[in-house]
């Protein structure tokens, strides 16, 4: 077999296929690269004009995504494959995916569901799926929380909108819930008194709302006080930390014991 004269009868035709080659994969490799530069660059201007952060991921995300079909369709076109063919095999493909991917599509319009209806927006402390978080991002398939000690909780839409929704900021303010406890041989208008003086004294309540301040419940060992008060979502934590040190100090101030679990052991000679 005479290599050499098959080099030549072919070599227009190797070079040609292999020059597409190389074409399609720079275009590809650097078509990608600009499409990510592109989509971060429409999410920073979407963000500088005050656009609704929630849908500003979910808006670049989708943009991305469609963006990178058109560019695979172009490059298949360089090789001759038909754009009308190519969209009807890739019709079938997707029916096919779909189906099998059904779950998928289900997180997809639970996405739009959830910035349609808008149960929650970007910067919500939310509980959903059984998992309580910052709300981070929300994607075309998922929902990204952060939680108090800085872990992300990636939760499919579907599981967001199929189950219960819990929005703890959507108010502005929340009610802060305390128990402080007594002995039985202390004052309980005392302690009423004590405590009240404590949250009166707080800078991070609500002092215009209702302080709710009493006897809930008598336990084996303590006198239980329930105490309720009012601050915005961010003294939420700081608010309560904050009023059960300065009622253990005020308590220990006008000696006000706070039981604790004992044992009296009896000894038998």
């Amino acid at each position: 077999m005479d290599f050499g004269r098959m080099w030549e009868n072919y070599e227009p035709v190797f070079l040609e296929v292999g020059f597409k080659i190389l074409a399609g994969l720079l275009l590809l490799i650097v078509g990608f690269k600009l499409i990510n530069w592109g989509v971060a660059k429409l999410k920073d201007y979407l963000v500088t004009k005050n656009f609704d952060y929630s849908v500003t991921g979910f808006i670049t995300s989708f943009f991305g995504i469609g963006l990178k079909i058109l560019l695979i369709l172009s490059v298949a076109g360089m090789f001759g494959v038909e754009t009308t063919s190519f969209i009807a095999i890739l019709s079938a493909l997707s029916l096919a995916v779909g189906l099998a991917l059904q779950g998928n599509l289900g997180h997809f319009a639970s996405g739009i569901l959830v910035l349609t209806f808008r149960p929650f927006k970007v910067g919500d402390y939310i509980t959903a799926d059984g998992y309580s978080g910052t709300v981070k991002e929300i994607q075309v398939f998922n929902t990204i929380l952060t939680t108090l000690d800085n872990r992300l909780i990636i939760i499919p839409n579907g599981n967001v909108m199929g189950n219960a929704i819990q929005n703890m900021t959507a108010q502005g303010i929340r009610r802060v819930d305390m128990t402080f406890g007594i002995g039985y041989d202390d004052d309980i208008d005392q302690a009423r008194d004590v405590i009240r003086e404590v949250i009166a004294g707080a800078e991070m309540v609500d002092q215009t709302r209702p302080v709710d301040v009493f006897v809930k419940t008598l336990n084996d060992s303590s006198v239980d006080f329930t105490v309720r008060v009012w601050t915005i979502n961010d003294n939420y934590w700081p608010a309560t930390f904050h009023i059960t040190e300065q009622v253990k100090k005020a308590f220990d101030k006008h000696d006000i014991g706070i039981p604790y679990p004992q044992m009296d052991v009896h000894v038998k000679s």
